[in-house]
């Protein structure tokens, strides 16, 4: 007879905490400059120690001393220079401050005036696709990793809700298994809207069939097989190939028209966006330079009022001790601003070396750059230098520009050197305008000429970049004589 024992054992493992200090400098790393300067604004009302500095902007330099700030927190007055919280009662100013319903009722109804939310608080706004797909995973049975690797998926969704990034890379990501990455993408693809997720526009489609039609196999099978003849409107041709008659290919094509292709549009309203730069670049002395735009954006100080408090011994020590965590926060949120410009700055800079000539020349100089060859270069992980540049835009020459415009992948260009994805994109779109309207080119036709050029690309390739541009096939844009 065997016995089911307890047994004890030690395992020794290296797990990364997150602490809500970096967890902060990341998410300020991410935000644009209008998103910065509101977030600013926000903790200048949530935390009394923050003060916007006005009369000497040049102090604000300063902050990113660490040293200072160490200071700001433990110096101590050397004299008995006159307190203003000597005139009152501390304790009471801070129990009437924390009681809503201290003080006589014309105070408390003035009071309530001002801190009264605004009616703008209350109007509903739209919610996006992230939060419509978060919340629905929230509510979701799962296991944790397949709700952790279900998070990431969302967050890899483009403005149409495709998947724009491989499983592969998702499972590279967090070290997960493939089998938890497939089971994750399957929970997310059941979540509204129907055909979210999905990796190319034959998925969509069919996920919506499935869901909507089950039983119509015929347009699941035109998707499945026929869809570029289907965008061709070869529909003999496909009555033909599946060997069904017309009339029933023309009646399974109507339920694939009420399908919707990009599900994410109808939660990510095109709406008109302002854009500030982040940066500009400049050339001086004959030299590109990039300079942050720090204009109208507010420049933090630590409040004097604030510290007196802090310094002083008589005050009570709940009162201490709020003043101690306000400080911390204060500090760690210009540090991690500073941390932000100096990120920033690094990675613009490592953009202009690489980019000189897209700068002097214009774009059809713009040279492949991949986010990992600038992340070793600036010594930060390649998600570090992704947040740097997301939502960003520089003020140059050419305009203002989209700092991930700067990265591009890299195909065989002429005489074996490299040339810039969207370069070869530019070239593609050109040939098209230029081409006989009545004598279209062909994929295939688009090929060889570029390979006569020295640029090597298969006629499955410039399908795919004519797709990404938009640009209809040989036979749509056939003009008749």
């Amino acid at each position: 007879m065997s016995w089911l024992q307890p047994k004890l054992s030690l395992k020794v493992a290296q797990k990364q905490i997150l602490t809500p200090g970096l967890v902060q400098m990341v998410s300020v790393l991410a935000l644009n400059r209008l998103e910065l300067r509101a977030m600013i604004n926000q903790e200048m009302v949530a935390n009394p120690v923050l003060e916007e500095l006005t009369e000497d902007g040049a102090l604000a330099e300063n902050y990113s001393d660490e040293n200072f700030l160490k200071q700001e927190t433990e110096k101590v007055p050397e004299t008995e220079a006159a307190n203003p919280f000597d005139e009152f009662d501390l304790n009471s100013f801070f129990n009437q401050y924390l009681d809503s319903g201290s003080g006589n009722s014309d105070e408390r109804r003035e009071r309530e005036e001002i801190e009264r939310p605004s009616f703008e608080k209350f109007l509903s706004s739209p919610q996006g696709l992230t939060e419509h797909l978060t919340w629905q995973l929230s509510v979701t049975i799962c296991s944790e990793t397949v709700r952790e690797i279900a998070d990431v998926v969302i967050g890899n969704l483009d403005e149409n809700g495709s998947l724009t990034t491989s499983l592969e890379e998702i499972a590279q990501q967090g070290n997960f298994s493939m089998e938890d990455v497939e089971e994750a993408l399957a929970v997310v693809q059941e979540f509204d809207p129907l055909g979210v997720a999905a990796r190319d526009i034959r998925e969509c489609l069919l996920i919506q069939l499935r869901t909507f039609d089950a039983q119509n196999t015929l347009a699941q099978q035109i998707v499945s097989d026929h869809l570029k003849q289907l965008q061709s409107n070869q529909l003999k041709e496909i009555a033909r190939t599946l060997n069904r008659p017309i009339e029933l290919v023309k009646r399974a094509v109507e339920v694939i028209k009420k399908l919707d292709p990009r599900p994410g549009l109808r939660y990510n309203k095109s709406e008109p966006r302002l854009v500030e730069p982040d940066v500009y670049f400049r050339k001086v002395d004959d030299e590109w330079q990039v300079f942050m735009n720090e204009d109208d954006l507010p420049q933090l100080r630590l409040s004097p009022t604030y510290r007196r408090l802090l310094a002083r011994d008589a005050a009570d020590r709940e009162v201490r001790n709020y003043v101690k965590e306000r400080f911390s926060a204060a500090i760690q949120l210009m540090k991690n601003i500073e941390q932000r410009k100096h990120t920033i700055l690094r990675v613009c800079q490592a953009v202009i070396r690489r980019q000189r000539d897209f700068l002097d020349f214009g774009a059809d100089h713009l040279k492949p750059m991949m986010i990992k060859e600038v992340a070793e270069e600036v010594g930060v992980h390649p998600s570090t230098v992704s947040r740097a540049v997301a939502s960003k835009y520089a003020h140059m020459p050419q305009g203002v520009i989209e700092l991930r415009a700067f990265f591009s992948e890299s195909v065989n260009g002429p005489e074996g050197g490299a040339m810039s994805l969207q370069t070869l994109k530019r070239v593609v779109k050109k040939m098209i305008e230029e081409e006989d309207p009545s004598h279209p080119l062909t994929d295939e036709h688009i090929a060889k000429k570029l390979d006569e050029g020295g640029i090597r690309v298969t006629r499955r390739t410039v399908a795919k970049y004519r797709e990404d541009l938009r640009i209809p096939s040989t036979h749509q844009r056939r003009v008749k004589a």
